[in-house]
């Protein structure tokens, strides 16, 4: 088994650059209320954005980008039929070594020891204090109230109206993760890590994207504490693509 050598972690600030919205699941129906509420921490009542949507979205993208995505998240088996004469079988193994495999591979010792335990750890991103602290002052809300429907295509008429709870664009949240680095890992994998955060910068977060929701971006990227705000810029999660 391969020694732990260090565990690197990267901090940010996320800012919403428009509205955001992670739904809380309630099914429960209030006459007259908000339809789809944000999720939101139960004793401060603030919202926030937890680590395993993050983590998700990240592991998403990077599968798409590394054309082996399918139904489910990637796994032993499509490292071994993943073609070795291309990239793609390396970028899986990137994937599979940062996020995990599913519960359901079954690895002899050869295998375990290639793939290793995930390395990535993703926290729950609270808002940030100070952020927090200029809207109360403002006597603003901490979320918004977004009026939805739809067009009838032949008639025009708008129909099924309905209340969408978001974090409004502005809004800033502490982001954190934290990377392993086991004996034999390379710098490859926190290459990989930036590429996937950059992804997140290029789509969204949340529900609704395609309808211009979840717009977001890291700002003041650190790496153990140093800036990586220029290493950042430069990342270009499809090469010379």
């Amino acid at each position: 088994m391969s020694q732990l050598h260090t565990i690197t972690t990267i901090t940010a600030t996320l800012e919403v650059l428009s509205g955001l919205r992670i739904g809380a699941g309630d099914g429960e129906m209030h006459i007259g209320g908000v339809d789809n509420k944000v999720i939101k921490h139960p004793y401060t009542q603030e919202p926030y954005l937890p680590g395993s949507s993050l983590k998700g979205k990240v592991r998403s993208l990077l599968e798409w980008r590394s054309g082996a995505v399918q139904n489910e998240p990637l796994g032993w088996k499509n490292y071994c039929n993943a073609d070795a004469s291309t990239p793609i079988k390396q970028e899986v193994l990137r994937i599979l070594q940062l996020f995990g495999t599913s519960g359901g591979d079954k690895l002899e010792a050869a295998e375990a020891a290639l793939v290793g335990p995930s390395r990535l750890s993703f926290w729950d991103c609270p808002l940030r204090p100070e952020w927090v602290q200029r809207v109360r002052e403002d006597n603003l809300p901490l979320t918004e109230v977004k009026s939805e429907n739809r067009i009838h295509r032949i008639s025009g008429m708008a129909k099924d109206p309905r209340q969408t709870e978001r974090v409004p664009a502005g809004a800033q949240f502490d982001f954190r993760l934290s990377i392993k680095k086991l004996e034999g890992d390379q710098d490859q994998l926190l290459d990989t890590v930036l590429q996937g955060l950059k992804l997140l910068e290029l789509d969204s977060l949340g529900g609704s994207g395609s309808r211009g929701y979840g717009k977001v971006r890291f700002v003041n990227l650190c790496i153990d504490g140093a800036c990586a705000k220029e290493r950042f810029a430069q990342v270009k999660p499809f090469g010379d693509r």
